[in-house]
């Protein structure tokens, strides 16, 4: 199969989801239960671990590999050239790669999935700033999903582009993710955002008629012959917004365990399709985990130093390494989370 082919299959796929998600299970505004949030992060889950069953048996479509000169071709200049010996045979080789791409999926796929959670944070708190009503948040994510989907396969493949030419340029990367890192372990995660002044809510306050009011789950309404945007709209613009910088982090982040642009790409979209559910599965029970904060604090401090170990140094820390590091982060976090209490501020009257 060419990679064409299969990259046009995959899309596909997304687009048939998304049209099954609104167009079936979600056709009326309605507040998610936990049990229906549990039940789609479990769907998403699954299917992206389909797609690490696909990558371990058939990787080769990926890259349009059909014989051992495609092989060597693919891994000239990447990290897999040092897995395959010379005098390996096709079917030797093709297996070190399909395990080597699969590691790499799984390793974007669980760090993109970790730090998607300081984004849910961050939604929350737009959602609730906002005054949005619970039925209509699934819509707005939807859409905020799609928006995501074409920004990020245009940051992906050109940011792929540029490290594939300029390789320091992650080393650079490495350095805003220390820097996010150490913010999130000085954050006391009391932010508020000003409605208001919002720079998102003031640029389209300035250039479009805004309703004061919301209607219903509609982004756009007609008044006395005019044309308008709604409350609704402004939080779909402020949540895209949100998950630009969200991206600048994560998605080099990301590049730091594979420099393939579709393994980054495949890994992004199963990790932020899956960003809705979680974000309802969240969205009640976030002050019990209050240490994954942290947690993903410092699993940006690790991914930078990588980053710049790899660049200047020549450390090189592999893929299932990485992936062990990223799952043990998380857990850690969780399970301190738990057993941890929170400390409760004192209000002084």
């Amino acid at each position: 199969m060419s990679r064409i082919l299969f990259f046009v299959c995959f899309m596909i796929f997304i687009v048939v989801m998304l049209a099954m998600d609104l167009g079936v299970f979600h056709k009326k505004d309605h507040e998610i239960s936990s049990k229906e949030a549990l039940g789609w992060t479990c769907v998403w889950v699954l299917l992206a671990m389909g797609m690490a069953l696909l990558l371990r048996f058939k990787a080769e479509w990926v890259h349009g590999i059909s014989s051992m000169e495609d092989l060597l071709a693919y891994v000239s200049g990447t990290g897999l050239q040092s897995l395959i010996q010379p005098g390996m045979d096709f079917g030797e080789a093709l297996n070190i790669y399909r395990k080597e791409i699969t590691n790499q999926y799984l390793a974007g796929y669980f760090l993109e999935e970790s730090l998607s959670i300081d984004n849910i944070f961050v939604m929350i708190m737009i959602f609730t700033s906002f005054g949005i009503e619970k039925k209509y948040y699934h819509r707005v994510l939807f859409w905020g999903i799609l928006g995501a989907i074409v920004l990020r396969f245009a940051f992906i493949f050109l940011l792929g582009a540029v490290v594939a030419k300029f390789s320091w340029v992650l080393a650079i990367f490495g350095v805003i993710l220390i820097y996010s890192g150490i913010k999130m372990f000085r954050d006391k995660g009391d932010e508020k955002i000003d409605t208001a002044n919002h720079p998102i809510v003031k640029f389209a306050s300035k250039h479009f008629r805004v309703t004061p009011e919301v209607h219903s789950h509609d982004f756009f309404v007609k008044q006395e012959g005019k044309n308008f945007i709604t409350p609704l709209f402004l939080v779909l613009l402020v949540i895209e917004f949100s998950d630009i910088i969200f991206a600048v982090d994560s998605i080099p982040a990301v590049f730091s365990v594979t420099t393939d642009p579709f393994i980054v790409f495949f890994s992004n979209i199963f990790a932020i399709m899956g960003l809705r559910s979680l974000f309802f599965l969240l969205n009640n029970v976030t002050d019990k985990f209050w240490m994954l904060k942290y947690g993903l604090g410092a699993l940006l401090c690790f991914i930078g130093f990588k980053m710049i170990g790899h660049e200047f140094f020549h450390l090189n820390v592999s893929t299932v390494v990485s992936l062990f590091v990223i799952l043990g982060i998380l857990v850690v976090s969780v399970v301190l989370s738990l057993i941890v209490p929170k400390k409760e501020k004192v209000s002084v009257e």
